[in-house]
């Protein structure tokens, strides 16, 4: 849930197989048992709980938009009916710029949430991602919980592993039954190490990765799209990335969920819980991200997450350079709430940005992006 991370850290073994031919490999010695499909349900419901239910926002620091405003166009020559606010993402149209970032599944719950943000998506035309499918891949069983095809046949669906598993077990073909598991338009691999540091087991070694990243936009047949989960991505980071061979980059900055802590509110003693307690304010803010990735990989489609709360942080990330806007936390909220109150929620938040795009005399998202529209503030 979150922005994917709910996949959990503590599972160090290598995905258990449904068949014969899919053997689970032994772990090193003294890492402890593979992960059990009920001991990643476990985990996941107490990431959608204290999300639900707690106050998880990084503090001191923000997402950083408050940085910038957009042009006010008195005269914007066009009617706001004619505002089209549609873009292409990985080779999918999409009604408006947004995508319902990763978040959930693995559970019973969590599967409706998931098919009540999935039907919200294929009646607006935007993209969404699953939580992590590390589970399913540990058990069969759990796999119905992200399948939501049958509620949004036409919606860009982004299937969900974390990037650092593939030092811990998992294949190229354990992506591509995650992909094949859920009908998925693309895989999302997260990256997440703050997260994995702060909590007991977590897989730290993130060592090589690039390299495997490489070797699994190889064997796909779909894009491979790489996030964060709330501190952002660096220029240097997005180099490396856009070197591996991935479609898209979600920046997924600092500003909003912080999974730190989330850690910390499930950290059993207080030595844990003051160590992730110290990174409430860390990370990029999603607007600085956003930047130095635009300038660092021009050529690679961005999606921009982080803190993103209204229809005007949307056209701010546009403007900056964002194909699209990802937003989690308050959708999955309003989601646990009805059907209705998800609806009315993306609905506000495309309204917001039809009515920026107009007042800035921007008919089209590309032309959001045209010299003078966005300006820093000093």
């Amino acid at each position: 849930m979150g922005n994917g991370a709910d996949e959990r850290s503590g599972d160090r073994a290598e995905a258990a197989r449904p068949s014969n031919r899919h053997s689970l490999r032994a772990r090193p010695a003294g890492e402890g048992p593979p992960l059990l499909p009920d001991a990643g349900a476990t985990r996941k419901r107490e990431h959608l709980r204290i999300n639900l239910e707690e106050d998880v926002t990084g503090r001191g620091i923000t997402n950083g938009f408050e940085r910038y405003r957009l042009a006010h166009q008195a005269l914007p020559e066009l009617a706001l009916d004619q505002v089209d606010t549609a873009v292409t993402l990985l080779g999918k149209r999409l009604a408006a710029p947004l995508i319902i970032s990763s978040m959930t599944g693995g559970f019973a719950e969590a599967g409706a949430l998931n098919r009540v943000l999935a039907a919200a998506a294929q009646a607006l035309g935007l993209g969404i991602g699953t939580g992590s499918q590390r589970v399913a891949l540990a058990g069969a069983a759990t796999a119905t919980s992200f399948q939501v095809r049958d509620v949004a046949p036409d919606v860009l669906l982004l299937a969900n592993l974390g990037a650092v598993q593939l030092n811990y077990g998992v294949t190229p073909d354990d992506c591509r039954r995650a992909v094949e598991m859920i009908g998925a338009d693309a895989l999302v691999l997260h990256l997440n190490p703050l997260q994995e540091a702060v909590q007991p087991g977590g897989n730290t070694d993130f060592s090589g990765l690039a390299r495997r990243i490489a070797a699994v936009c190889r064997a796909l047949a779909v894009p491979v799209v790489v996030k964060e989960v709330g501190w952002g991505i660096s220029p240097e980071t997005a180099r490396l990335l856009a070197d591996a061979g991935v479609a898209a980059i979600d920046v997924a900055g600092a500003g909003g969920t912080s999974w730190s802590e989330v850690e910390k509110h499930r950290a059993a003693i207080p030595r844990a819980q003051r160590v992730a307690g110290a990174f409430a304010g860390w990370g990029i803010p999603t607007a600085e991200s956003l930047r130095l990735c635009r300038a660092a990989v021009p050529h690679l489609p961005l999606i921009s997450s982080g803190g993103l709360r209204t229809g005007i942080d949307i056209a701010m990330a546009l403007a900056l350079g964002a194909t699209a806007a990802g937003i989690a936390g308050p959708l999955l909220r309003a989601a646990a709430r009805s059907a209705e109150a998800l609806h009315e929620e993306l609905l506000v938040l495309i309204e917001q940005l039809r009515i920026a795009m107009f007042c800035t005399g921007s008919g089209t998202v590309a032309e959001l992006r045209r010299p003078g529209i966005l300006a820093a503030l000093p």
